[in-house]
């Protein structure tokens, strides 16, 4: 379904002290055509769009180490991409995949440009990347994919030093359900097994943080589980409030209408903290696909907020 910019325009406004991304570098035809598809999740329409735009292998310049084993769930293996040339004590900049918590992978098929693309921006931009995936429901629900990530992040915090990274300086990314996986691990500090969580800054895109707030689709069910009674306590926002990692949140112009609602509860929950409010991000004419397929590509709008957000801490 389409949507038109003037609708777009009004829902925009929405959002005072959110920061729109700069004028936009988008192709005229690429952004009509996701205006055309509008606001839905559609992974394989969007990958016709972007993948001709990405890198293929074999990538010049980077060392890829694919599916080192950090934990003890087949599921538990991540691929680091090094540059060359890599000086040593670069920051790490890990990221976790969505799929709806059943499905997903950090490589969507073994020759697809995504999400390797994420890698080879950050190896590019003086990151080691870190590219993981987790176990998925309904046979591991709440809280697998924050445990995994704990354990993921002990990992890298260990043995990162040995590939050229900082463990000082991890910064965790994650994209719709790799997003609540980000935010429950950083909203719940009982899972850390690194002191403080182990983080220099947590980046959120497209997630869900209160599940209370918008209804649960049958696969977050399949995670969450099917008892409302739990759903607060298994929510990220009260821990979003009080947390001190450095946070950034982002979310697309066409993110379906609940992505948009849950953005700004978690905006309006961080500036409930000392530090202040998280960096929040409205990315116009990207959809929520669209927002990560594009980096590592002349689009940079949200790439440039990452990296302000890595150089300033806030």
């Amino acid at each position: 379904m389409a949507v038109s910019r003037a609708a777009l325009t009004v829902v925009a406004t929405m959002f005072a002290g959110v920061a729109w991304a700069q004028q936009s570098p988008m192709p005229e035809d690429l952004a009509s055509k996701l205006r055309e598809l509008g606001r839905v999740i559609d992974p394989p329409k969007t990958v016709a769009l972007y993948a001709p735009l990405q890198e293929k292998e074999p990538y010049h310049g980077v060392k890829v180490e694919r599916d080192v084993k950090y934990g003890p769930a087949d599921r538990n293996l991540l691929d680091i991409f090094v540059p060359e040339t890599a000086a040593s004590a670069r920051p790490v900049l890990i990221f976790v995949h969505g799929g709806t918590y059943v499905g997903g992978n950090k490589r969507t098929t073994p020759t697809s440009p995504f999400y390797d693309n994420i890698m080879l921006w950050a190896a590019k931009n003086g990151f080691v990347g870190v590219n993981v995936t987790y176990r998925l429901a309904p046979p591991n629900p709440w809280p697998a994919g924050a445990e995994d990530l704990a354990t993921a992040v002990q990992w890298i915090s260990d043995k990162i030093g040995e590939r050229g990274g900082n463990p000082g300086r991890i910064y965790l990314m994650g994209h719709s359900a790799g997003a609540v996986h980000v935010a429950s691990y950083v909203s719940h500090p009982e899972f850390h097994k690194v002191k403080g969580g182990g983080l220099a800054g947590a980046i959120m895109i497209s997630g869900n943080y209160d599940l209370t707030a918008t209804p649960l689709a049958d696969s977050q069910r399949a995670y969450f589980g099917d008892d409302p009674a739990r759903y607060a306590e298994r929510s990220s926002l009260s821990g979003l409030a009080t947390t001190n990692i450095p946070l950034m949140l982002a979310v697309a112009e066409l993110d379906p209408a609940g992505f948009v609602l849950q953005f700004d509860l978690a905006k309006q929950a961080t500036c409930r903290r000392a530090s202040g409010c998280a960096r929040a991000l409205l990315l116009p004419q990207h959809s929520h696909m669209s927002e990560v397929y594009s980096i590592n590509t002349s689009d940079t709008r949200l790439t440039e907020q990452i990296l302000d957000f890595v150089r300033t801490g806030k």
